[in-house]
């Protein structure tokens, strides 16, 4: 069932067209990611969607039976209410048809209702009746269903009785979502919802989405996010958007062979047109090869030109180098404890040690004090108990996530250049340039900057530190997606040493050579690996715990030895399944090639002439789709298995 369709979407802003023609369709079920670089447009397109901003031209479609649930970036809830009361408000309606079957008990425990076999009959009816919507609506577990909300959030650890006002602008953000959650729309929208996510969260959002009954349309920078979720991606890029099937790692895949086969495309028809015209100026004007010259000239006339790969708009180019190479122990902390004044100790007894080329992750649940152990190490923030020691010729860069060393009565220039006043000013230009912050840009007040350019402009000053030992808060965030990248392939080159927080997980599987988890029992826990390492061996650790309850004839909490073997089995098949899902979608990115490159062919003369050459071009056509509706078939099949 189709839940939205835009249909040919126009929105410009001035003279500037920021949509053109944008056509999209998402179906029950669907789990669509909108990417695209930041200023792409995706934002405004989902404001067109939700209706909180105009367009120009076309449609917007949605059937009337189907709701729809939208949450903007950054949404915080306000409200006066404690947090349990406010998630009761989702379900107002239903709590007043409880009441209304409490008042019907009572009417027919009147003994002049139960009396009167009429009057009690028609009671009996509109309980049966009410009841009946009450169970179906979730009525008997919608307590239950905010619990569950509210724990996967990771709310579980707070009091339901604090009012809202109380809480932090992140939590604010996750009760939003929470919130929203609770509604379940038929169509499910998304702008950034794993801002002020920990590891954990994320994990359990991607589970609730991957199994959600409706569809769902998501904007994110998380790249590992986007591969767990999405089913359908569309591109925005030049005012276009553009449809892929599969996951985000299969949309880089098929946009890459995409772009590919367009430029060969593009380079044998210019070659062939090239040709063209030199035989049409060297024989035009002879008699004896006017007529040919013209014949191919007339070929050049309606030829169906094939548009050259739109360049990308310019990435940042970031590299990272050192002064001078430190010793091979670069930072040791030994019993570091830390407590804020009438606190209890966010950690105790910590010891650390890093050397010399090492990428160490550190991770853990929010609030466990990962921001304040790195501050400490950065010599930024005094332990109350400990010390941490530097090596041998180790100079830090330090990259603090709320951007606090940055002024933000500066402009761009002055913030970079006031740090290196050696420097000449062309070469503070050419340093910022690489940085996206060209010309005009490179006069703007640091306070006037959005989120992704304070960002660009702390790893510009970071650069050019040339520190030996990098602490990184939290690097990708407010970073796009090609920024992101951009950073990756810079620090993958860094001769240095790093130590860095991040959620970005798909960061964290780049960067890590090894991976420390803060846990809730205050201490680390080492993973010699990266991220999908580490969740390896946490896996392996509990099969192991919960074998050895079986063999010690202890019963599990949710689960016996024949559940955790069927568990094992299902895992089985679902990789199997994700395998067929993969081969169909490149099976159906193939047909889609062919077929677009048959229907182009359609249009030349030389073939559209030639009736049974046509025809024969048709039948494959026809041929291609059908095999296409079959496999789009199997796909939505294979993914609803998937889904459940």
């Amino acid at each position: 069932m189709i839940v939205l369709q835009c249909d040919r979407v126009t929105k410009s802003f001035g003279a500037e067209t920021i949509l053109q023609d944008i056509k999209m369709e998402i179906k029950k079920g669907d789990r669509v990611a909108l990417v695209g670089r930041n200023g792409s447009g995706k934002t405004t397109l989902l404001n067109v969607i939700t209706g909180e901003a105009p367009y120009d031209s076309g449609g917007v479609l949605m059937p009337k039976s189907q709701t729809m649930g939208f949450l903007a970036q950054d949404t915080g809830l306000e409200s006066t209410c404690t947090i349990w009361e406010e998630m009761l408000t989702v379900f107002s309606s239903l709590r007043g048809v409880e009441k209304e079957l409490r008042e019907l008990e009572a009417k027919m425990a009147d003994p002049s209702v139960y009396g009167d076999p009429t009057s009690y009959e028609a009671v009996l009816t509109e309980y049966d009746e009410k009841q009946e919507f009450f169970r179906a609506s979730g009525g008997y577990h919608y307590e239950a269903d905010i619990q569950s909300i509210l724990s996967g959030l990771n709310f579980g650890q707070l009091s339901y009785d604090l009012p809202i006002s109380s809480l932090s602008g992140g939590q604010k953000t996750r009760l939003a979502l929470g919130k929203l959650l609770l509604t379940k729309p038929d169509l499910l929208i998304l702008d950034e919802p794993t801002n002020h996510l920990d590891i954990e969260t994320l994990t359990w959002l991607e589970n609730f989405l991957i199994s959600y009954e409706g569809a769902v349309l998501t904007v994110s920078h998380d790249r590992y996010f986007l591969d767990k979720v999405a089913t359908k991606v569309y591109e925005l890029t030049h005012t276009k958007a553009t449809l892929y099937h599969g996951n985000y790692s299969s949309f880089l895949e098929k946009r890459a062979k995409d772009a590919e086969l367009q430029q060969k495309a593009y380079d044998k028809q210019q070659a062939e047109i090239e040709q063209l015209e030199t035989f049409v100026a060297k024989n035009i004007a002879r008699a004896s090869t006017t007529k040919r010259a013209q014949s191919k000239r007339k070929k050049l006339e309606k030829m169906e030109r094939v548009d050259a790969p739109l360049a990308d708009s310019k990435s940042a180019s970031m590299s990272f180098d050192i002064q001078q190479m430190s010793g091979n122990d670069v930072l040791a902390a030994n019993g570091i404890t830390f407590a804020y004044p009438g606190s209890v100790p966010l950690f105790r007894a910590i010891d650390f040690a890093v050397t010399r080329g090492e990428n160490v992750a550190v991770i853990g649940p929010n609030g466990t004090g990962k921001t304040t152990f790195l501050k400490i190490l950065g010599n930024r923030l005094d332990p109350t108990k400990g010390a941490v020691h530097y090596g041998s010729k180790v100079t830090v860069g330090y990259y603090d996530q709320e951007q606090a060393q940055l002024n933000t009565k500066k402009t761009v220039l002055d913030e970079l250049w006031d740090d290196h006043p050696q420097v000449v000013e062309k070469d503070i230009r050419t340093v910022l340039g690489r940085f996206l912050f060209s010309g005009e840009d490179a006069h703007k007040l640091v306070h006037n900057l959005s989120g992704g350019e304070k960002a660009r402009l702390v790893l510009a000053k970071l650069m050019m530190q040339k520190a030996n030992l990098l602490l990184f808060d939290e690097p990708t965030n407010h970073l796009d997606l090609d920024s992101k990248e951009a950073l990756e392939a810079a620090l993958i080159d860094y001769p240095g040493t790093m130590v860095f927080i991040s959620h970005d997980r798909y960061f964290l599987n780049r960067m890590s050579t090894r991976t420390v988890e803060f846990s809730e029992d205050e201490q680390l826990h080492t993973y010699l690996g990266n991220y999908d390492y580490y969740l390896e061996k946490k896996a392996e650790a509990e099969e192991r715990a919960q074998l050895q309850e079986i063999d010690r004839g202890a019963p599990l909490e949710n689960k016996n030895k024949q559940s955790f073997e069927q568990e094992k089995e299902d895992k089985k098949i679902a990789r199997k399944r994700r395998r067929e899902i993969e081969a169909i979608e490149d099976r159906i990115s193939l047909l889609e090639n062919e077929t677009e490159k048959l229907q182009a062919s359609m249009l030349d003369p030389d073939v559209y002439e030639d009736y049974a050459r046509a025809n024969q071009m048709q039948a494959k056509i026809d041929e291609h789709e059908a095999e296409l509706e079959q496999l789009m078939e199997q796909w939505e099949e294979l993914q609803l298995d998937e889904s459940h």
